[in-house]
């Protein structure tokens, strides 16, 4: 519930960041400069899954309640975190004028977070059934939750699950990275922004920088990033 904590409250920043023009990265290097906070879980995103997190914070939540004490703090973490996991959505339907219907997006990254295949709770699937919702398909690349993907969803005409990441850039309108892996994180550019039918990249997990990206002629959105 502690690392959970520290997740919501960078999230918090990063969107207080956005609104006041500032970048979260200096504010994240700042904060983690203090020995006594250190860089361990500070880095925002577009929410945090999984089994534990949610479990546990719930789980003391309802102790909480049950012992007749009010932990608005707690409850704060899980309203940020399900908020966070809708900031994607939100960035890409402004972005697109409310226009998502016949669009086409590549997602990179599945899981909630690298190195398993574990899809419970993840914000790719908040963002994927939010898509959906608005009529826009996806074509999604994940290194090895691909069969997760499968069974959770089962054979739809507006999923399609690629061999590789380049594959699922093909004719989107746009990239959206979801999870960090290290795989995605030195594509060729040039070329990405070849097979993108618009070089506009959502960045959930702030794993580029922004002005690089921009000098090479890319549309880019980070979290809390100015």
């Amino acid at each position: 519930a502690m690392l959970a904590t520290k997740i919501s409250f960078m999230n918090e920043m990063a969107n207080i960041a956005e609104r006041l023009g500032a970048d979260i990265e200096m504010v994240r290097q700042g904060i983690g400069s203090d020995s006594r906070i250190g860089y361990s879980f500070i880095y925002p995103g577009c929410g945090y899954g999984g089994s534990c997190f949610p479990k546990d914070v719930n789980a003391i939540h309802r102790s909480a309640l049950a012992a007749e004490y009010e932990p608005s703090l707690l409850a704060a973490v899980e309203t940020v975190n399900q908020r966070q996991k809708q900031v994607l959505f939100t960035r890409i339907n402004k972005h697109f004028d409310n226009a998502l219907q016949g669009k086409t997006f590549a997602i990179w990254g599945l899981s909630f977070k690298p190195n398993t295949d574990d899809m419970r709770e993840a914000p790719s699937r908040v963002l994927m059934e939010a898509l959906w919702q608005a009529g826009a398909s996806v074509r999604a690349f994940d290194p090895v939750a691909m069969e997760e993907c499968k069974r959770i969803y089962g054979s739809r005409a507006d999923l399609h699950l690629v061999d590789n990441a380049m594959e699922a850039a093909k004719d989107a309108d746009a990239l959206i990275i979801v999870t960090e892996w290290k795989t995605f994180q030195s594509p060729d550019f040039s070329r990405l922004k070849s097979l993108l039918r618009q070089p506009v990249i959502f960045d959930g997990r702030n794993i580029y920088d922004p002005r690089s990206l921009k000098s090479q002629g890319f549309t880019y959105f980070g979290i809390g990033r100015s």
